[in-house]
Formats: structure tokens, sequence, C-alpha cells
């Protein structure tokens, strides 16, 4: 920031999907929603840089128009790197240090003197997880995967202590980050807006019916993979109806299980318990389904990124019951609005959930926790606080 600009320059290098289609430029429609917020959030100029390489955008896809949606774009080719001239006069070069692709940023920034920022999601611990979750890979592919990751650490570690400031997304990323900038800006990504949120009268609506003694509504949302522990949710299913537990429970989302997911619950003769839905709209169905059918997010989550899913269904009236992995038990202790398992143990789940079920009361109040805690995170306050964050590090790079 110059005395004749004040206005602070921010560039960010974003790891979302962009596909050129004739003239068109197609972003992912959620990720753009937030641009445009983050774009008028930010008190000078914003500007993203985005990568080709995506074949499709399954989730909705809009066109850029930068007129109307306030950010300058720029489109590189899937492993270009970022030039001089991309990146030179910006205040903030704000980018993924989960991309490797970004690596080499640190020193060509200071040779323009461009100051970087990074933001974090996934600790090498949930990355050497996920790639052993792997069901299409063999063991031998998925070890090499594993030890490509253990030697990229290396390099991540070295990005990350170059950066002039960090924002972790999620409790295990922040614990990582804190080593390297202790005044890492933690923050809880996710897609709650003040319109999306339970009311008041669904909320008691659901804690009266609950309170009534009728039967547990699970549900779980999200992808059918196996890092997300979907191969879990029938074992639950099947020791509850042995526990004599009465519960309904719906599944909404799509994956590689979705077809081992049938068969399994045809398998144990739950039809008439376990609810398989496939994938639905997140705002038009999913919300309004959760915030008026569903008492308890039932999250089998293996390993320990920091899913949306966690806060998306607490701000619909949901308390959470899930595996001890470390996003879940930080974020369970910090809004006390669920319980935590051993994880990979369905059959301790489905016992938890036994005695959960004759506590009424103690799920009403992990409800009111759940909601409260979702709404003081919303999108709208998470992104003020990162903006915010962001543009402290401009004007200190600038200075």
């Amino acid at each position: 920031m110059s005395p004749d600009d004040p206005a602070p320059r921010l560039l960010m290098v974003a790891p979302a999907p962009v596909i050129r289609r004739g003239d068109d430029i197609l972003l992912d429609g959620k990720f753009a929603e937030g641009m445009v917020l983050q774009s008028r959030l930010w008190p000078g100029v914003f500007d993203c840089v985005l990568r080709e390489g995506a074949r499709d955008i399954p989730f909705g896809a809009c066109a850029y128009d930068g007129a109307v949606q306030g950010f300058g774009l720029t489109v590189l080719a899937p492993d270009e790197p970022l030039s001089a001239e991309t990146i030179g006069g910006y205040d903030l070069l704000f980018c993924s240090a989960d991309d490797a692709r970004n690596f080499h940023i640190p020193a060509l920034a200071r040779a323009v003197g461009t100051p970087v920022a990074t933001t974090l999601e996934y600790t090498l611990e949930t990355r050497l997880k996920i790639a052993m979750l792997e069901p299409r890979r063999s063991l031998p592919r998925r070890l090499y995967s594993a030890l490509k990751l253990i030697r990229q650490e290396r390099s991540r570690r070295a990005f990350l202590s170059a950066m002039v400031g960090i924002q972790a997304n999620g409790y295990p990323a922040w614990e990582v980050c804190k080593a390297f900038d202790p005044d890492t800006l933690l923050f809880l990504d996710n897609r709650m807006t003040d319109d999306l949120f339970v009311t008041e009268a669904e909320l008691q609506d659901k804690q009266r019916r609950l309170m009534a003694g009728e039967p547990l509504r699970l549900v779980y949302s999200g992808r059918l993979e196996p890092m997300k522990g979907a191969h879990h949710l029938v074992p639950v299913a099947t020791h509850l109806r042995d526990l004599g537990v009465p519960f309904v429970l719906e599944i909404f989302g799509a994956g590689s299980l979705e077809q081992s997911l049938k068969n399994d619950i045809g398998a144990q003769g739950l039809n008439k318990e376990v609810l398989l839905h496939g994938a639905v709209d997140f705002e038009s169905d999913l919300v309004p389904h959760l915030r008026q059918n569903s008492d308890l997010y039932l999250c089998c989550h293996l390993q320990s990124d920091p899913s949306c899913s966690y806060l998306e269904n607490m701000g619909c009236g949901l308390a959470v019951a899930g595996y001890d992995n470390r996003m879940w038990s930080a974020l369970a202790a910090a809004a006390q609005a669920g319980w935590v398992a051993p994880s990979g143990r369905p059959r301790r789940l489905a016992a938890q959930l036994a005695g959960i079920e004759k506590d009424r009361a103690g799920i009403v109040r992990r409800m009111d926790n759940a909601a409260g805690f979702a709404r003081a995170h919303d999108f709208q306050t998470e992104s003020a606080r990162r903006m915010a964050h962001l543009a402290r590090l401009a004007g200190a790079g600038a200075a």
C-alpha cells in the first residue's frame, strides 16, 4: 500500500475448479458465492488465480462475471507455475499449503517483494489415513502414496515457515500451524448463512417430540466413502436394532460405497429402519429436512479432516454422535454439542447411542448447544474474521 493508493491489494490463489467453455469461464457456484462475500469484506482490490484441470463441476456451476461478482480472475493451465508478473504489485498473496503446486511461491514472492500468507486444512496424519483408506488402490500403491506424502511434508513445513501469517481450517490443522505462527487464526469452514439456521420454533418442535419418547431420528449426510466411515453406518444400525433402540437412520449422499450400503441394508433386514436417499441439494432439500426431521448427526469419520458437515448439522439443530477423531474430539469439547466414541468401533458407538436414547434431556441440551455454537461461527462471521486477519497482514507487509 502506498500513500497514493491506500487500498490493500490481495491476490488469492485458490484450488477451486474452473472450466473454459467457449467465451465463458465456469466456476463452482459455492466458491463463487464465497468469493463475492469475501471480496466485499476486503477493503481494497481483490483478485483470484485458478488453475484449469477439472473435467466437471459436480455441485453446480456459474459463469464468471467480474463486473457483477467484484473480483478479478486469472486462469492458468493445470501445472502452470505463477510468474513474477502475475503476483507483483500485491500487498499480500494468499494460497493453500495443502496444494503442493504452491510450494515454489515463497521464493518467487520474495524476488518481487510480495508477502505470502497461507491456509492449511489437512494434517499429515489425515493425509496418511485418507491414502490408506483408498479402496481403488492396491496395498503397494497405498504404501507408495503414504511414502510420497511423508516426503512431501518436509517441503510443506518449509513452506509454512516462510509465511507472514497462517489461517487453519479446524482444530487439528490449528495445532500444527501454531508451531510456525503462534498467532495462527483458527476458523471453522461451513456453508451456513443466516437464512439456513434452525428456527426456535423448529428446534422446540423437535425437542418436544424427543421428550415424548418417539424414536431417535438419526441422519448421515456427506460422501459415501471409506474415509468418511460410511461403511460403518449399517453396522451401527444393526447393533442398535439388536440392542432394542427405537430409531430411524436416514443417509443422504453419493459415492463409491452407495451400492454396498444398499446391499448391506437389505442383507441385515433394515429396510424400515435405514433409508438411503442419495444426494440432494444442500439449501433447498437437505437443510429443511435436517431442521424439521432429524435429531442426531451420526458421524463415523475415521480421519480428522475439518468437515463442514459438523457445523452444518449443528446449525440445523442436531446434536452429534461420532468417532473420536481429532477434529470431532476438539469440536465436541468446545461446543458441548454431542458425544465421542472410540474410532472404528461401531458396536461401541451403538452402545453409546443406546445410553443417549434414555437421556432425552441430555440430547435436548446438546441440540441447544449445537445450534448456538454453529450460529457463532456462521459463514459470514468466519469470512469477516478471515478477511480482517488478512487485511492486518497486508498492512504489516506494506509497512
